[in-house]
């Protein structure tokens, strides 16, 4: 029986899928599986009876990657699952950033009161009225599950569509629609773009990329856009472009004091990923992931550990070794099988930045002295038995 803890509401459409093997419980420390959405997770204590957690949602900003690792606690995410109601917003604002919607819905609720507002509205509309977005140049920076989905939409709106991804992947390419110009300077985005939306990770190296110095790249009256991170913009910078001039909307998705209530700030609560459909495909997914990972020690969008598929132990046992990525461990993991007696039928070894894992199959049950002497292991995290 495993326990599985859920940090915040998940959706009954994925924790359903639990069989009969699993509970649900309250007491996080009895846990073996994680389930959590937005709680912020660097201030806890870890238990070791935790094997997993699994976020419903893309970002992992509030999950310490790193201590997880070294307990050897996989960390999983929902990449792509909620990729379309991301998307559907991302239009949404490119809208709004064209046609001002939200101005012309203010207006017409403080003149509720006039008797002739149908009137009046024929002299006022021409103040809201905008472009449209068919024929302009939208460039979308970052091509992972996302931005795929908001280039493809853009170019089928008839936009030009402009995409940057130093990284892009054989699958993200095989479902970006041709029509999409790749580059590969994100200059030439700057440069020649009318709207510009970002779908990239939080990382060192992205933190704070639209900044005074892009900014100074972009087209005049050009439109940003943010539904991915905040920290991605550096928002004070933004806000003196649009005082300037040099930006004509900043649509994002991150209330704060910064954009909220700004002119030229199209600001939403954090509404991209909160449709009743991305949450039930993110607990779905993060469920199944849980599932086979706690079952069978497969690794499927882990942030913090490569992905191992072994399928269904077919033999006496299965053992997980979560390690540092560093010379000499298969020979010290085989020596320890060989001096124990135990033989190997397959073996899957790969490696993650600073992080490995070996997984093996063997033809004797793992004996509690057979764990412990590769748990001794200098730059061993954990050993887990599967099976």
């Amino acid at each position: 029986m495993y326990n599985i803890h859920c940090l915040n509401k998940i959706s009954k459409i994925g924790t359903d899928n639990f069989s009969s093997d699993y509970a649900l419980v309250d007491d996080i420390n009895a846990a073996q599986g994680i389930l959590v959405r937005s709680a912020s997770m660097h201030e806890m204590e870890f238990s070791d009876n935790l094997y997993a957690i699994a976020r419903a949602g893309a970002g992992v900003n509030n999950i310490p990657l790193d201590t997880c690792a070294k307990k050897g606690i996989v960390v999983f995410n929902t990449p792509g699952a909620n990729a379309n109601g991301v998307k559907e917003l991302v239009i949404a604002g490119m809208l709004l950033a064209a046609r001002d919607v939200v101005g012309g819905i203010e207006w017409v609720k403080s003149d509720k009161d006039d008797p002739d507002i149908a009137k009046a509205t024929e002299k006022e509309k021409k103040n809201f009225a905008g472009t449209e977005i068919m024929g302009k140049k939208l460039g979308v920076i970052g091509l992972g599950a996302i931005g795929v989905k908001v280039a493809n939409a853009a170019n089928a709106l008839g936009m030009e569509v402009y995409g940057y991804d130093p990284y892009l992947s054989v699958n993200a390419a095989w479902n970006l629609s041709r029509s999409v110009k790749h580059v590969i300077d994100v200059n030439d985005i700057y440069r020649e773009c009318d709207y510009i939306t970002i779908h990239v990770p939080l990382l060192d190296s992205t933190k704070g990329m639209i900044n005074k110095e892009a900014i100074a790249e972009m087209k005049q009256g050009v439109n940003i856009l943010n539904f991915a991170r905040d920290l991605l913009v550096c928002e004070s910078d933004v806000v003196e472009a649009i005082k300037e001039g040099k930006v004509a909307h900043y649509v994002t998705d991150f209330p704060n004091p910064t954009t909220a209530g700004v002119k030229g700030c199209i600001v939403s609560p954090h509404l991209g990923a909160s449709t009743e459909e991305s949450e039930d495909n993110c607990a779905v997914m993060a469920v199944n992931e849980m599932m086979d990972y706690l079952e069978n020690g497969n690794i499927k969008n882990s942030v913090n550990f490569p992905p191992v598929d072994m399928g269904v132990c077919q033999t006496a046992g299965r053992v997980a070794i979560f390690h540092e990525n560093i010379a000499n461990m298969i020979t010290k993991f085989t020596a320890i099988f060989g001096d124990k007696g135990i033989n190997i039928s397959n073996m899957i070894n790969k490696s993650k930045g600073e992080n490995a894992v070996t997984v093996l199959d063997i033809e004797n049950p793992a004996t509690d002295e057979f764990v412990k002497a590769l748990e001794a292991i200098d730059g061993v995290f954990r050993v887990r038995v599967v099976k």
